[in-house]
């Protein structure tokens, strides 16, 4: 996968934590418990606040959580 900035690269993380989360019926609370996350810090990771700060083990448990593969969040998502 091949992002042109670094922009692209956090919005599609955020979009995906989200796509992902609301597939999984899952509230931020819900996930945030599940992956051992603050709930403060899902809402920043979904409202693209804090991006550059998140850590691959942090990503890794979100995925855990929403019983995906990590590189799920990397995916490119085709808009609708």
């Amino acid at each position: 996968m091949v992002f042109e900035t670094d922009e692209k690269l956090y919005s599609t993380l955020e979009e995906n934590i989200k796509y992902f989360r609301n597939k999984a019926g899952l509230s931020q609370k819900e996930l945030a418990e599940k992956s051992g996350v603050s709930l403060s810090y899902i809402s920043k990771l979904e409202s693209h606040v804090c991006m550059k700060n998140v850590s691959i083990s942090t990503l890794n448990r979100i995925a855990n959580a929403l019983d995906i593969r990590l590189a799920r969040l990397f995916e490119k998502r085709p808009k609708f």
